[in-house]
């Protein structure tokens, strides 16, 4: 048993595919097909269900997969501490962010990443945080950006800021017409919100149960930009991070921003990495880039 195999094996469970396994590896297929073959003799058990046009793992295959998962992020973390220990601000690291904060926070630190660590190759993945969650503990991820809470079991994390939501409405909506807005002037109102998964629709639902408003029935959106869209239709109203509504995105006339009078409903957001993680050093460094935000970039201000 090897490395190589393992990796290959991860892959084909990832894929569930013998070619596509095969070209993520960089191996041709009949290699990688040997390859599994030799493991499942060596270890004398079927790993892998073959069908005609389907890939399917054993019992036993499952469980494999998951040590070896874990027996590819420890090599993974060994040469990390061998790169680190000779460059600790080259090389790669990955960086989950989910969608509604990464388009939006994004274009305020990489200048600075960059700047501050010219020999890091930064490699962003966009998901919803139960995926972000998932990859980082299973090795995939070096560290994600995440809403708390979070169920922190095997995580550490480093609180980064606090962001507001305001409140976006259509031009003539009455709430743009009083006076001190808070969350209780959501009662009674009807609020767009995004699909399930997002953890905005998560937190939007908490504001919503705490103002006794109501999610508009039959409608779900898949972004925010779709929630924007809505809004300048006139269809409802929504709460927007307020990232979401700095330059470098662009103001949209038709939708009025409020912001919320104190206390006004916010998210946590903070960086989290694996307690076992060899970069932890160097990831507490490289979230002061996100601690040191523009405190004007957070206000909250209306338009």
């Amino acid at each position: 048993m090897n490395i190589r195999d393992l990796s290959y094996l991860v892959a084909l469970a990832d894929l569930r595919h013998f070619g596509h396994a095969a070209e993520a590896c960089f191996v041709s297929q009949p290699t990688l097909s040997t390859q599994i073959k030799k493991l499942e003799e060596e270890l004398g058990a079927q790993l892998i269900e073959r069908a005609p046009r389907q890939v399917m793992l054993t019992e036993v295959g499952k469980e494999v997969v998951e040590r070896a998962r874990l027996v590819l992020r420890d090599v993974q973390q060994i040469r990390e501490v061998a790169r680190r220990a000779a460059d600790p601000k080259s090389g790669v690291l990955r960086l989950g962010i989910f969608p509604t904060l990464g388009p939006y926070l994004l274009p305020h630190v990489i200048p600075q990443i960059h700047q501050r660590y010219p020999g890091l190759e930064l490699l962003l993945v966009e998901e919803k945080s139960e995926v972000l969650l998932s990859q980082l503990r299973d090795g995939r991820l070096d560290a994600a950006i995440l809403a708390q809470p979070v169920d922190g079991d095997q995580l550490r994390c480093q609180e980064l800021f606090e962001e507001p939501f305001v409140l976006a409405l259509p031009e003539g909506h009455p709430l743009d017409k009083t006076g001190a807005l808070t969350i209780d002037s959501l009662r009674d109102h009807t609020v767009l919100l995004l699909e399930d998964g997002h953890c905005l629709r998560d937190q939007a639902l908490e504001v919503c149960k705490l103002a006794a408003a109501n999610e508009k029935p039959g409608f779900r959106a898949t972004s925010l930009e779709t929630l924007r869209q809505m809004v300048a239709a006139g269809v409802g109203l929504t709460l927007l991070p307020v990232l979401a509504v700095k330059p470098p995105v662009a103001i949209t006339e038709s939708i009025h921003l409020r912001p919320f009078d104190s206390p006004a409903p916010s998210r946590k957001l903070a960086m989290f990495w694996r307690n076992s993680s060899a970069l932890e050093s160097f990831l507490l460094e490289f979230s002061e880039v996100f601690l040191r935000l523009p405190e004007k970039l957070l206000a909250a201000e209306g338009g």
